[in-house]
Formats: C-alpha cells, sequence, structure tokens
C-alpha cells in the first residue's frame, strides 16, 4: 500500500516538476572555419512559451508568428554579452532564431579578436523572470570544453583558454 502511495504522489508531481525547469544551455563555438565566435542559446519551448507570456503581456505566439519569435530572439539578445579577459566589448552580430523540436533557439556570432586568451561573458536571459532561472555556457574550440553556469546573483563569468602548441 505504501508503495502505491509513493507512486502515486509522484504522478501528480511529474507535471508540477516538468513546469520547473528553468534552464538553457548556449554553446560559444570558436569556429576556425569561418574565424568566428558562434553562439547557439537553446531554451525549452515551454520555458519559452511562458517567458513570452510576461514579457509580451499574454500576447504572443512563440510557436508560429515570425515576428514574436524575432521579438523574443531581440530579447535573449539584450541580455547576453561578450568580452575580452581585458574588458574589450565583443559586438554580438543577429544570426537568426528557430522553434526546433522541444527548443526555440537564438544565434548569434561574432569574428574571433586576434590573440584571445579567453572572455568574459554575461548570460541575464529569463534571469529577470526567473530568480532560480540556470544558464549553463559550454565554450568549445579553444582547447578543453569550459563550462560556465550563471545561477543566483552571478552576472559576469569568465574562461581562460590554455596555450595550444
Amino acid at each position: 500500500m505504501r508503495f502505491i502511495a509513493i507512486i502515486f504522489a509522484l504522478l501528480l508531481s511529474a507535471p508540477t516538476m516538468a513546469h520547473q525547469l528553468k534552464a538553457s544551455v548556449t554553446t560559444v563555438l570558436f569556429n576556425k572555419r569561418t574565424n568566428n565566435i558562434e553562439l547557439m542559446h537553446r531554451f525549452y519551448l515551454h520555458d519559452t512559451e511562458h517567458a513570452v507570456e510576461h514579457l509580451f503581456n499574454g500576447n504572443a505566439d512563440i510557436l508560429s508568428n515570425k515576428e514574436d519569435q524575432k521579438r523574443f530572439a531581440d530579447y535573449v539578445e539584450s541580455h547576453i554579452a561578450l568580452q575580452t579577459l581585458e574588458g574589450k566589448q565583443l559586438e554580438l552580430k543577429k544570426v537568426g532564431a528557430q522553434v526546433d523540436g522541444k527548443f526555440f533557439w537564438v544565434y548569434q556570432e561574432v569574428t574571433i579578436p586576434e590573440g584571445i586568451k579567453g572572455i568574459r561573458m554575461s548570460n541575464g536571459a529569463l534571469r529577470d523572470l526567473w530568480p532560480a532561472q540556470v544558464n549553463m555556457v559550454n565554450i568549445e574550440g579553444k582547447g578543453k570544453v569550459k563550462t560556465l553556469t550563471f545561477s543566483q546573483d552571478d552576472n559576469w563569468l569568465e574562461a581562460k583558454f590554455e596555450s595550444i602548441k
């Protein structure tokens, strides 16, 4: 009987747990072929739908309205910043956004600065709406993959690259 009660409790709480996942994953790729730093921000579509309700006063359709997708992408881009370790701002260019399955993607890029030894990044997307939002960033293409995790009061985090010989 206790086992059935536990299973029942888990089944009832499962939908609640699904709604509480406030997380995004960003890949920052140093692409030697294009000589660009490419940023690919991935948000759960469910979180994105809730976010646009708050951001755009409930009058948005992120699934099928291209203008609403652009508005959300603009919001994300306004909450992302990239600098060199010396504090030089890297001007990110908009590349686009798309719905893909259960995710919403936002893409940005900037030319790789010569001699870059690391980056400083700010990723506050959705953290102004939900303090529990966690934004994980994987940095690839400059030695071992580095991971930055933005949570709680994190505003700027940095990753230093080891010298590749």
